[in-house]
């Protein structure tokens, strides 16, 4: 693995998504009277509604004729049975693979099928390590707007391990003028929360009491509530978590934080409405840019590459930020949710920090 190889594969994702963000925008413009919010299947990982299967179906005409025979892949996402691989080259044993490449083909797809916010088109590329690849061996990642009709604009962003803020590749195309400029990423350097959006996830009923009791102290704790006439902190709920990502990235949010599968773990609830590993597929460019993202315990990001495994996360802008909450959360973790943080440890076995990696 060089960084001419990885820099090909992320030239190769940023074109797979260019080619799903503009079949879904022509098929929206040409079918104004499609029902995109139509439910056309269930599975483990969510539900899958009509505007999904428009981009899947986008995803594997674009592999079959443009992936390198050079670089075989595997495919996971949603509607790829786990018995039933998909590579390409088409009908490449996965034993015979060198890449696993692990897609949301849309990620907030209830905020774009009601065209009230834009959605994102989220992939991360790691090596192929069979059923023991980890999400933390993600070595290359790219993330694609999914705007609402509204909007003309998309941004894209991506990222190849070990190459810094400086490696991240942010272009905003004009999809009208088929034009693009580049643009810098800018995560806050701001050193405390006061008059800046921080928020814990509770986008759905279910946990949503217990989430803001623990939200609340927090913040409680760190800066008092009640003693001031305008909020310190304040809340947006994106209902997408390359969104959320790409709001720390773009210095609009200073922490992001999804509790529900430890949330929902106490209340003893069984819920498929959580993160999944695709969902966060893209924290490499969050953490190349200076970002902090790990568990909610200060622990390492680990899940395995597939798309039903529960992901609970914590990004931060910066270290500053990230060292102000951590002691806090931990100890309001173990008295409301039940959750005892790990040890501290370095990245999984057999999984990849960029440090050994010839570029």
């Amino acid at each position: 693995m060089n960084l001419r190889e990885l820099e090909e594969i992320r030239s190769c994702l940023c074109a797979l998504q260019n080619h799903i963000r503009d079949e879904v925008l022509k098929a929206r413009s040409q079918n104004e009277h499609m029902d995109m919010a139509a439910v056309v299947a269930e599975t483990a990982a969510d539900t899958i509604y009509q505007i999904d299967k428009i981009s899947e179906e986008a995803i594997f005409e674009w592999f079959e004729r443009h992936w390198p025979e050079s670089m075989p892949v595997e495919i996971v996402m949603e509607g790829v049975e786990e018995d039933k691989p998909v590579t390409f080259p088409y009908g490449t044993a996965v034993e015979g693979t060198l890449w696993k490449c692990l897609i949301d083909p849309i990620d907030g797809t209830r905020n774009i099928m009601y065209d009230k916010r834009a959605a994102w088109i989220l992939a991360g590329v790691a090596p192929q390590r069979g059923r023991e690849t980890n999400i933390a061996d993600i070595v290359v990642s790219a993330m694609t707007e999914l705007p609402p009709s509204k909007q003309t604009f998309s941004d894209q962003l991506s990222a190849v391990i070990g190459q810094g803020q400086s490696g991240i590749r942010f272009q905003r195309i004009n999809l009208v003028e088929k034009t693009s400029r580049t643009m810098k990423v800018r995560p806050s350097q701001a050193t405390d929360f006061k008059h800046g959006f921080a928020s814990m996830a509770r986008f759905f009923p279910e946990g949503k009491e217990l989430t803001a009791r623990v939200e609340e102290k927090l913040w409680e704790e760190l800066y008092g509530l009640g003693k001031t006439s305008s909020p310190l902190v304040f809340d947006d709920q994106y209902i997408s978590t390359g969104g959320q990502i790409y709001e720390i990235l773009s210095g609009h949010d200073r922490m992001l934080a999804d509790l529900r599968p430890i949330v929902f773990r106490k209340l003893g609830l069984e819920s498929s409405l959580v993160c999944h590993p695709y969902d966060i597929c893209t924290w490499l460019i969050l953490q190349e840019a200076g970002g902090i993202i790990e568990q909610p315990d200060g622990s390492p990001l680990s899940a395995p590459m597939d798309t039903t495994s529960p992901v609970s996360w914590i990004g931060f802008a910066n270290s500053t930020l990230a060292e102000a909450v951590r002691p806090v959360l931990r100890r309001l973790m173990q008295e409301h949710l039940d959750h005892v943080p790990e040890a501290p440890q370095d990245a999984p076995e057999g999984v990849s920090d960029g440090s050994n990696i010839a570029l």
